[in-house]
């Protein structure tokens, strides 16, 4: 038995079958929630190894294997100079990237820096600052690499995952809603917290697919599937000041897990008489 026989069987593959898609799971800056949602799929997850090779994802197996790749997910915002470098690298090493999560969408809680100043935050936190390698803000993936899916949610909805993998596996790009919050609330029947208890709620501004969770327990939306398309950040933030808010309170509701969104963060730099910041990716 030729060693590349052996270790086609140790796959579970019988040698000479076709190659299967190459899948490699990265982890950045994260708390491993959305690798989990993966992990917890169970018998799908034991059906998607059946369809793939899976070759890298430390956080479910020990052995990794180098690039190229046919498919990268990647979880996690940009915190550090390596991390910097290993998206570039993952970019370059993979024909289809998916980002997944808002950390990796909008640089999650990390980017709550990104509103102060870095060095004075890393001197109260850490009693020898000199040893942090971080850099200043925390950032969203497609901020730095051409990102060629991206899956919202905190954590990432399993359902959405799994669809977007069967389809892309299928030969073809699944489609997202881009709908509000708003509109799964109708399609409910929820009661309008902001219209019935006058509290602000960014469901009128972000992305569908957590199932209206939180405004169907009689609580405002948070934004953790980031912000749906267009959204009219400037309009939510005079809502929130008609509803009581300071000027500075009603933007501060913005400023959570996914805070460092372009569109929430242009949004909110235009509602305060700033200029946005644009990105380019490569």
């Amino acid at each position: 038995m030729s060693a590349v026989q052996a270790d086609a069987r140790a796959d579970g593959r019988e040698a000479g079958a076709p190659a299967r898609p190459r899948v490699a799971v990265f982890k950045l800056s994260s708390c491993d929630g959305c690798q989990l949602q993966l992990l917890d799929a169970e018998e799908a997850l034991l059906e998607l190894a059946g369809a793939v090779d899976i070759v890298l994802f430390r956080e479910a197996r020990g052995r990794s294997e180098p690039g190229p790749y046919d498919l990268a997910i990647v979880e996690g915002s940009i915190s550090t100079p390596r991390q910097l470098e290993e998206i570039k690298e993952i970019r370059a090493s993979a024909r289809f990237l998916i980002a997944v999560g808002a950390c990796a969408l909008s640089g999650g809680i990390q980017a709550l820096r990104n509103a102060v100043e870095y060095g004075d935050t890393v001197a109260r936190v850490y009693p020898t600052p000199a040893y942090v390698r971080a850099l200043a803000t925390s950032t969203p993936v497609s901020d730095h690499v051409r990102v060629d899916l991206e899956l919202p949610g905190c954590p990432v909805d399993r359902g959405q995952l799994l669809g977007a993998l069967a389809a892309l596996l299928g030969g073809h790009l699944p489609r997202r809603s881009t709908a509000p919050v708003c509109a799964e609330c109708k399609r409910r029947g929820y009661v309008c917290v902001v219209v019935a208890r006058g509290e602000p709620c960014l469901g009128p501004v972000t992305n569908t697919g957590c199932g209206a969770i939180c405004p169907g327990m009689g609580r405002g939306c948070y934004g953790c599937f980031g912000p749906s398309q267009p959204p009219n950040v400037a309009a939510l933030v005079r809502r929130f000041e008609e509803l009581g808010d300071a000027p500075e309170r009603a933007r501060d509701r913005f400023r959570l897990i996914t805070s460092s969104a372009p569109a929430f963060r242009d949004g909110l730099a235009a509602s305060a008489g700033e200029p946005g910041r644009t990105e380019v990716t490569p």
